[in-house]
This record gives C-alpha cells, sequence and structure tokens, in this order.
C-alpha cells in the first residue's frame, strides 16, 4: 500500500515584481501552509518522503507547514503536466509521499490518479493549499497506474481557520 498526499501551493504574493518562480507566500499563504501542517499532524497523514517543486512558494509552502521527511527539490515539478509529476512519482522510494506543485498540473494530476473524485465542492478547481491524500494498492511507485487511487481525505485551508 502507497499513500500520496498532493498539495498545491500556498498562496503567493503577486506585488514582488519577482520573476514567477521567485514569488513568495503572502501573509494568507503564509498561515494557510501552517494550517495545513497541523492538520496533517492531527489527522496523521505525515509523508516519510518529499517531493517539492523549487518555486519559492512550493519551498516556503513546506517550511511553513513544519512537515519533514527527507526532501528532493525537482525544478521539473515547476508548472509540470500530469505526465511529467507521473514519471517524478515514479522515482519515489517511500510509503507516503507528499507533491508539492502547482495549478493547473496538480488539479489535473489529482484527478487522473483517483478512480472517484473525493465528495468536495473545490476539487474541481483546486485552489492554493489544497491537498488530496489518495492510497493506491501497490508495492512500489514504479506499479502506479492512473485511476487506481482511493481519495481518503480532502481539505482547503478556509476549512481549517479558526
Amino acid at each position: 500500500m502507497k499513500r500520496l498526499i498532493l498539495m498545491r501551493h500556498a498562496k503567493s504574493d503577486w506585488s514582488t515584481g519577482l520573476d514567477d518562480h521567485d514569488r513568495p507566500l503572502n501573509a494568507r499563504g503564509r498561515l494557510s501552509a501552517a494550517a495545513l501542517g497541523d492538520w496533517m499532524r492531527q489527522t496523521g497523514h505525515l509523508p516519510d518522503e518529499i517531493l517539492c517543486s523549487t518555486a519559492t512558494r512550493t519551498r516556503e509552502t513546506l517550511e511553513r507547514s513544519g512537515v519533514t521527511a527527507p526532501v528532493r527539490y525537482e525544478s521539473s515539478l515547476y508548472h509540470a503536466a500530469p505526465n511529467t509529476m507521473f514519471e517524478v512519482l515514479s522515482g519515489a522510494s517511500g510509503a507516503v509521499v507528499l507533491m508539492l506543485g502547482h495549478n493547473p498540473g496538480i488539479a489535473a494530476f489529482a484527478h487522473r490518479m483517483v478512480a472517484a473524485a473525493p465528495d468536495h465542492p473545490r476539487f474541481a478547481d483546486y485552489p492554493t493549499c489544497a491537498t488530496l491524500v489518495a492510497e493506491f494498492e501497490i508495492d512500489a511507485w514504479t506499479d502506479l497506474t492512473p485511476g487506481t487511487g482511493r481519495a481518503v481525505d480532502f481539505v482547503i485551508p478556509r476549512e481549517l481557520a479558526g
């Protein structure tokens, strides 16, 4: 059994004048990332391997979440298409892998990987910091087949705000 946690980066700052790759999180994004990390710890959805885009906003989302595990920063995950995400994931070795990326790729990848979408009104548009947890009846990520995952959980930051 393998478990995949697919997280879109938290809300980023557009006012900095930086290149897209270098944009940091805004105040709301920093709070959302921390809330998602708390949720992951409370629910036990913790990775033993992390695959993260090299963009500043994905790295900062991970840092602010406080979730720790060995991390592999992948430049190919920056605005990756689902096929690229699939390829990167096939090289993973962890039992529970957290992948942090960007839309539209991460939303398309999430839809492609599960047999049935979770019953959640925001799954279709996958807002910032949205997180899917899916399980796969496989022994190795190289055995992964699209459309075979079971959605275990899906959450967005607004549901976690106190």
